[in-house]
């Protein structure tokens, strides 16, 4: 991939892909953490003078305009970062957008409205997707991909506007690269990956990819309860994916050839139902009650999984332990990341959940050596899969 300091960018118009999807609550952003991700890139860009273009997208407006997913609040924050105006476009690629671009001067910043208010964006038709990329293109004179959260999918955006323009990776992309590259390389061992969030059918191949490189794997969240209904345990109204059983099965069985360590919840807090005011008792990972559902590992299982990353030499960990939203049901999170902060591991943080998870916590953010911006890119690159954003930067 081609560095940022290989383009005299000065005078020109540069197009960078970020991603400031955040979640909102009505126009007030409440976890800032990936517009700051992307401030370093475009910052440096707008020192060096270039007139500088943000695209991104929020949420899934599935192709058409809504106020709700508008980037209005994103380019105020991104401003208020920045120290200088962002100057805000109400269209992608449109007559706001072109009047706004036109009228930039070198050193200044502006962003455009969520690109996923094009049908172009996400199509899956080449032709029409092509079409959206050639209007996007003509906004700027060089593309600076910088959206590792996005990487990993196959939209205009990312992947057909870098074909079209001289392009770069930014600092961030660069930076995520780096770090999963350490991953899959040269690993400091024992290498422990802790894997929660809803569904095990989310994470398939990363599992099956990471039970050949791991020495321990650590499961909580949600998914734990599939892996305790494939050993046969009643798991009452615990979130299970049933078609999964198998599947989960022969990850049991692939471990267990492998001799690699598959840690699973000793005792869960058991509610009366999904409510942050719910009635809870903690119950052994194996018996739960037919009428409750587990929402957090328990008070063992916290020491279990600390116990079991306390001496590890690389720790990657993706996905909540409970509903750490419900702050009853938070501690199973908390205590992970807090072994990862106690940790002399290399220890990442692999995006989405996890990462504003320890934002919500209060957590250090420097406890840790890499929080990502990409939980789905992350996942799929420790899968293996070629990640199509980094394919159109390496052209």
């Amino acid at each position: 991939m081609k560095d940022l300091s290989e383009f005299d960018v000065k005078g020109r118009r540069v197009l960078v892909r970020a991603d400031l999807n955040v979640p909102l609550d009505g126009d007030a952003i409440t976890d800032d953490g990936r517009i700051r991700a992307s401030v370093p890139t475009i910052r440096e860009l707008a020192d060096k003078g270039a007139r500088v273009v943000v695209c991104a997208h929020l949420g899934r407006p599935k192709g058409e305009p809504n106020p709700k997913y508008s980037l209005a609040p994103v380019a105020k924050r991104l401003g208020e970062l920045l120290g200088a105006e962002v100057v805000f476009a109400t269209d992608v690629v449109g007559e706001s957008a072109q009047d706004v671009v036109k009228a930039l001067q070198d050193g200044q910043v502006a962003l455009l409205e969520n690109l996923r208010f094009e049908p172009g964006e996400e199509s899956k038709d080449d032709a029409l997707r092509a079409a959206f990329a050639e209007k996007l293109a003509a906004l700027a004179e060089v593309y600076v991909g910088d959206g590792f959260g996005a990487v990993h999918r196959k939209h205009a955006s990312v992947y057909d506007v870098p074909l079209l323009l001289p392009h770069a990776a930014g600092r961030l992309v660069v930076a995520e690269v780096e770090v999963l590259k350490k991953l899959t390389d040269d690993l400091a061992r024992p290498y422990a990956v802790v894997l929660g969030g809803a569904k095990v059918s989310d994470k398939l191949g990363v599992i099956g990819n990471l039970l050949t490189k791991v020495d321990r794997l650590l499961i909580g969240g949600g998914m734990a309860y599939t892996f305790l209904a494939a050993q046969g345990y009643e798991v009452g109204r615990s979130l299970l994916q049933k078609d999964q059983l198998d599947q989960v099965r022969g990850f049991l069985n692939e471990a267990a050839k492998r001799g690699v360590e598959l840690v699973l919840p000793v005792d869960v807090l058991a509610a009366t139902e999904f409510a942050e005011d719910a009635e809870y008792e903690v119950v052994d990972a194996t018996a739960i009650p037919a009428d409750r559902q587990g929402l957090d590992i328990g008070p063992r299982s916290r020491e279990l999984f600390a116990s079991k990353l306390a001496d590890a030499g690389t720790v990657f960990w993706n996905g909540p332990m409970g509903v750490f939203e419900f702050e009853a049901f938070s501690g199973g999170t908390r205590a992970v990341a807090e072994a990862l902060v106690q940790s002399e591991a290399f220890t990442v943080v692999g995006g989405g959940d996890s990462a504003a998870a320890v934002r919500k916590l209060g957590l250090p953010e420097d406890g840790f050596s890499h929080i990502s911006t990409g939980g789905g890119a992350s996942l799929e690159y420790l899968e293996g899969k070629t990640l199509p954003g980094l394919v159109a930067l390496e052209a």
